[in-house]
């Protein structure tokens, strides 16, 4: 069997497609699998890293509003979908699965001309314009979102294997020897998703001082490309500040909070963990990363609060009271354990084997 997987341009994208692929792969290790993806995206960087073919095609960016872009776009459309096309019938494809993201409009047109099954997973709960378009092209399709907004079955976020087998509470010392913290501080995990975010590390860095002297000590991942105004002196506790992260899943078992972004792929491996969270919504988009967040808050397992009134002030009144208080955090985390789903992967690959045969 041929898997043709389209989803690209950021990780909330490309990881639920790289944790299907790998749960493909787990069920019938003799599963061909091909990613498709754009050059502009990081998928370029994170499929080959995970050992998989991927296939570049044009993007091709589906303007939301009437603007010249629009009367380009149905010649570059054409030229994106043959090009999808051409793969499909290389790789003798079985069945495309995408996952959103500038590919996958292309993807889902190519597969419908090739007649091939289509299945469609967003993350979301307000699907983008891409997945509009390929739910109307199919009938499976697929919801990581309960209650979404979105004709589509709930079946939870793909995760990576590290991320939902990890055991918090047993990697907690081992992780912050890692990173070279100490293991008996409160710990606050600072990150802005696969990008990251300037608000958020703004912030952080300015409220180091006030951490420190409060006993807290901070594993800070800055984004690729974000440079720091002002790294935090050597000290202690330490202010751990770092471009990358690869692996994430210690980063979480490090923390014992987390103040980040509220991305589907965040919330659903924050919760498959257990890491309550301070989530400052992107104050962009169509709203969805705070509908994320109050999901979370409402369960218990998290705060969330604007980007606009991020302060390090806001940091010390509203971070800060949770890391000096250990049963809170319990409870906290506890909360956010219910809500998270740690067998997506493995259920949307059975749903794929069942379509495509």
């Amino acid at each position: 069997m041929r898997v043709v997987l389209a989803g690209g341009g950021t990780a909330g994208h490309i990881e639920p497609a790289l944790a299907l692929a790998d749960a493909l792969r787990h069920l019938d290790p003799s599963i061909g699998i091909t990613c498709v993806g754009t050059e502009r995206g990081l998928e370029t960087g994170l499929v080959p890293a995970r050992g998989y073919d991927l296939e570049l095609v044009p993007a091709v960016p589906l303007p939301r509003a009437l603007t010249p872009q629009l009367l380009t776009m149905p010649g570059r459309l054409a030229v994106a979908v043959n090009a999808v096309a051409a793969v499909l019938d290389r790789v003798r494809a079985d069945v495309l699965v995408g996952f959103g993201g500038y590919v996958a409009t292309p993807a889902y047109l190519a597969a419908k001309r090739r007649g091939l099954p289509i299945v469609v997973h967003e993350a979301n709960p307000r699907p983008g314009l891409a997945n509009r378009l390929g739910a109307k092209l199919t009938d499976h399709v697929f919801a990581g979102f309960p209650d979404a907004a979105f004709r589509g079955d709930y079946i939870g976020t793909p995760l990576r294997r590290e991320i939902v087998t990890l055991d918090r509470l047993s990697t907690g010392d081992k992780a912050r020897s890692w990173f070279g913290l100490e293991n008996d501080r409160p710990t606050l995990l600072v990150f802005g998703g696969s990008r990251g975010a300037r608000s958020i590390n703004q912030a952080a860095l300015a409220a180091a001082p006030a951490l420190r002297a409060a006993g807290v000590q901070v594993l800070h991942v800055l984004g690729p490309g974000n440079s720091a105004e002002r790294e935090p002196p050597p000290g202690d506790p330490q202010y751990v500040l770092l471009p990358y992260v690869d692996r994430m899943d210690l980063a979480y078992a490090a923390a014992d909070l987390a103040l980040c972004r509220s991305g589907a792929l965040t919330c659903a491996e924050m919760t498959a963990v257990g890491l309550p969270g301070a989530y400052v919504p992107l104050p962009h988009g169509n709203g969805e990363q705070r509908i994320n967040a109050e999901r979370i808050v409402a369960g218990g397992g998290g705060l969330v609060g604007d980007d606009a009134e991020l302060s390090p002030d806001w940091i010390i009144r509203n971070v800060l009271p949770i890391l000096r208080d250990p049963e809170r955090v319990a409870v906290m985390s506890e909360a956010a354990s219910r809500l998270g789903r740690k067998d997506a992967d493995i259920m949307l690959a059975r749903k794929v084997l069942e379509i495509a045969r």
